[in-house]
């Protein structure tokens, strides 16, 4: 009978070591590490443990912090490196409290004494991002392209949807109890995750470097933009398309000081509902002349060296990818973010494609970079003076996003800063601070002066940046991630947007870049 016993608790504790094992082994697969010997899974398995114990005793010193901070107001709150633990290069786990609260609508990262938006606003702000100004420059797109161009637009609408979604897929991850949880918050924590253990924060400086080009090349666009449609608004008058950027630059020269964005915000929508007033405009214009619409104009084969540029431009229309964790994580109701995703685009699709064709259809080979050029002189110029008006309140939002992010990946970083904190002690921007800050300015006005071609600074950016946040990186984040968990057809359009993403990229950048060297040497010609 004792050897029955002693047999069955035998089996029994065997059974409880191979489960154990396998969990860790699949935890560390999923780390990237495989576990092929017993030996090397009674190693993991005791990290684990210690893992565990180090998480308990850090649930104590959180514990007692927070009984510290309590009894002392005035005491300094506590490091984040002190209080959060952070695996895998993920983000920090919740601190304690109900299960609930950590695993509610935005858990930790949304903050629960911030206000959540409906999926109603979520969607109106990702149609300011891609129904913005730069849908100007679509029918010149499909200039170049045709029908294929078309085609682009609908594509890239649902390629940018999928991407969309499968980024947010990435920040989320199943715990010990199989619950879906958000463990990530950021486009930079996936990255990183990505890359992590071997380098934990090289896919974050990746994308923070990707961002910076991206926001600073927006900057550059609104500046060409609006000395553009203020030349050719008023073409009498003896003042050159570098004069009106300069003099729009030194509008924008406040920027400099901006602590934040409450005085710029008040007007995103009234910029956003004068920019469909205005599309609306076009568009009625564009009907008004369709007895000499140019159907047969409309090609069916391509420019080999100008609709690269087309394609990069229809990307740039569509990028809206960085600021997509941010806005799920402070949704009241995360599960609707996908139906959020869908209508938004849809709509996005529906009215580029009808803008690009209806306008380059009454233009036909006369369609300009910037559609509001080819209008006649009396409505063109009402419209370009509401157009640069749009353009100069938008420009904040991205120079505000980019010394945000230059100033907390070089400056912020504690010991790992590569410069001094641009701010003082009483939270004042110090003058060298502020010196930089107008660099930038006058960096996007030189930039603007001399490279003023609008649809080849789009091409090149959504070839350079656009493709490569929007399409190469969320395929390969959900494929590295999610590897084990995706179905066959899911790693074939993984893999199929990389491949094709990649391509579209290089081809757009290599001939956005040979359109902006013939253009530099026309005019060093001319």
């Amino acid at each position: 009978m004792a050897n029955l016993l002693r047999s069955k608790l035998s089996n029994v504790a065997t059974s409880v070591s191979n489960k154990s094992q396998a969990k860790v082994s699949g935890m560390f697969a999923r780390m990237g590490f495989q576990a092929a010997t017993d030996e090397e899974a009674v190693g993991f398995a005791h990290c684990d443990d210690l893992d565990f114990e180090h998480r308990q005793g850090l649930q104590m010193d959180i514990l007692k912090s927070e009984g510290e901070l309590c009894g002392d107001e005035g005491a300094e709150p506590p490091v984040e490196g002190d209080i959060h633990y952070q695996r895998g290069g993920g983000a920090p786990l919740p601190p304690s409290g109900s299960k609930d609260q950590a695993l509610g609508a935005g858990g930790e990262f949304g903050g629960h004494d911030k206000p959540k938006i409906t999926a109603w606003e979520a969607g109106w702000n990702v149609t300011n991002a891609i129904q913005g100004m730069f849908v100007l420059g679509l029918p010149y797109a499909i200039l170049h392209g045709g029908y294929l161009g078309l085609f682009l637009i609908i594509f890239a609408a649902v390629v940018c949807c999928y991407t969309g979604k499968i980024l947010i897929a990435c920040l989320y991850e199943e715990n010990e109890d199989g619950e879906v949880v958000r463990v990530r918050d950021s486009y930079v924590a996936i990255a990183n995750a990505c890359c992590a253990p071997r380098f934990p924060t090289l896919g974050g400086r990746v994308v923070n470097v990707a961002q910076i080009i991206e926001l600073v090349m927006t900057c550059i666009l609104y500046v060409v933009v609006s000395g553009n449609l203020m030349y050719n608004s008023f073409p009498g008058l003896p003042v050159s398309q570098k004069s009106w950027s300069i003099i729009a630059t030194a509008v924008l020269l406040p920027c400099a000081f901006l602590k934040n964005l409450k005085a710029v915000s008040k007007f995103s929508l009234l910029c956003t509902l004068a920019h469909f007033v205005i599309n609306i405009l076009v568009i009625a214009y564009c009907l008004s002349r369709a007895r000499d619409w140019a159907w047969e104009k409309v090609k069916f084969y391509i420019d080999v060296k100008k609709f690269p540029i087309s394609i990069g431009i229809i990307v740039f229309s569509y990028t809206s990818q960085i600021f997509l964790p941010s806005l799920e994580g402070n949704m009241q109701q995360p599960s609707e973010f996908h139906c959020m995703m869908n209508w938004t685009h849809i709509a996005a699709c529906v009215l580029k494609g009808l803008f690009a064709l209806v306008a380059y259809l009454t233009w036909a080979d006369e369609t300009k970079e910037v559609i509001t050029d080819n209008l006649p002189g009396s409505i063109r110029a009402v419209v370009n003076i509401f157009l640069v008006a749009k353009a100069l309140l938008s420009y904040p939002l991205p120079f505000f996003a980019a010394v945000e992010v230059l100033e907390k990946s070089l400056f912020q970083e504690g010991s790992r800063a590569f410069f001094p904190a641009c701010y003082g002690g009483d939270g004042r921007l110090k003058s060298w601070g502020l010196t930089l800050r107008c660099a930038l300015v006058v960096f996007t006005l030189l930039m603007a002066i001399y490279v003023p071609h609008f649809a080849l600074l789009m091409g090149l950016t959504g070839s350079l940046t656009g493709a490569g946040l929007c399409f190469l990186l969320p395929s390969l984040f959900h494929l590295r991630l999610l590897w084990r968990k995706l179905l066959w057809h899911q790693v074939f359009f993984d893999v199929a947007i990389f491949v094709i993403g990649g391509i579209c990229s290089v081809s757009g950048f290599v001939h956005s870049l040979e359109g902006l060297i013939e253009a530099y040497r026309t005019n060093a010609e001319d």
